[in-house]
């Protein structure tokens, strides 16, 4: 199986549909369409139609074969979160029953050495999502030291930030940095590995550029806010992430859509006139159980958040208003 083809298994896949609740005649919504885990289960469920997207064009021939299985029942079209609007006015449809976001990088991306995404494998420093990005290659070849510190401490919650940017920047003045080992090297140099159960000292720092070069903070907030906005009452936004910023922009985005708000994303939420709510969020986050974990070390990280619609209007707020004036 080469990398184009290495599957992704879906984190949480039951919880999520479980959650969504599908039901024949309805329509829902799957932002990360990638190997078409979740939708597969969706369709397969009952009689309900699913609209898909990715901004992997890699995951092409994979919408194709379910266009050639569930016919009309099932659309694809490349494109993002930001996007979700754009798409449904394309096709015509104005409201949609259920909303699923699986975030960040997928296993086929990170699998496949040639997308530039693990710091694991030689591969050539890429990290795009998309195709039409900056590659890690000529970011970090180019980007200021101070700058590139910021990037990595901010998100990547990297504290070693100046050491591991301070020695980039000192290794590329000898020889470009062009590959994914190349820039692990210089990062495990800056930052030993002194435990070798935790995770790899790289893990924050390639974390961190790739959510910067494919802007995927303001990418996920774009995605709520139109899924939020087209979102039929009761129908749910579910949300799995992997990362503890892109977890808390969830649930502060969540929280102030339910009437209540943060004056940062640190502390707890006031209260406020909840029938400004246009979304109730459940109660905590639903974490796999530890068979799924065993037997997919990566959903160890995983959070699944959820938010119900209600008849009120969509309230307007910025990635300001909920404690991450930093990202924007």
């Amino acid at each position: 199986m080469n990398g184009d083809t290495l599957e992704h298994t879906p984190v949480l896949l039951n919880e999520v549909i479980r959650t969504i609740n599908p039901q024949s005649g309805k329509l829902y919504f799957d932002a990360t369409f990638g190997w078409g885990g979740y939708t597969k289960k969706l369709l397969d469920s009952c009689a309900c139609e699913v609209i898909a997207i990715d901004q992997d064009p890699k995951v092409k021939s994979r919408a194709k074969e379910f266009k050639r299985e569930y016919g009309t029942r099932f659309n694809f079209i490349e494109s993002k979160f930001s996007e979700i609007c754009s798409v449904l006015k394309k096709l015509n449809t104005k409201k949609v029953d259920g909303f699923m976001f699986d975030i960040g990088v997928s296993s086929m991306q990170l699998d496949n050495p040639q997308r530039g995404f693990s710091f694991n494998k030689e591969g050539p420093l890429d990290m795009r999502m998309g195709t039409s990005e900056l590659t890690a290659e000529e970011f970090i070849n180019s980007v200021s030291e101070d700058e590139l510190a910021d990037i990595i401490y901010n998100y990547g919650d990297e504290r070693k930030s100046r050491r591991i940017a301070k020695l980039i920047v000192e290794h590329r003045k000898i020889n470009p940095i062009k590959t994914t080992l190349h820039l692990a090297d210089i990062v495990l140099k800056a930052n030993p590995k002194k435990n070798n159960h935790k995770k790899h000292p790289a893990t924050k720092t390639f974390q961190a550029i790739r959510i910067y070069l494919n802007d995927e903070f303001n990418e996920l907030f774009a995605g709520l806010t139109n899924a939020e906005q087209t979102l039929s009452e009761d129908g749910k936004i579910c949300v799995v992430t992997f990362h503890s910023l892109e977890d808390k922009i969830v649930k502060n985005y969540f929280y102030k859509s339910s009437g209540k708000d943060y004056s940062s994303y640190k502390n707890l939420p006031v209260e406020t006139n909840d029938s400004e709510a246009s979304l109730i969020p459940g109660k905590k986050a639903i974490k796999p159980s530890k068979e799924e974990i065993e037997t997919n070390i990566r959903a160890r990280s995983a959070k699944l958040r959820y938010a119900t619609r209600t008849s009120s209007l969509p309230n307007n707020f910025t990635l300001d208003d909920i404690g991450f004036r930093e990202f924007c």
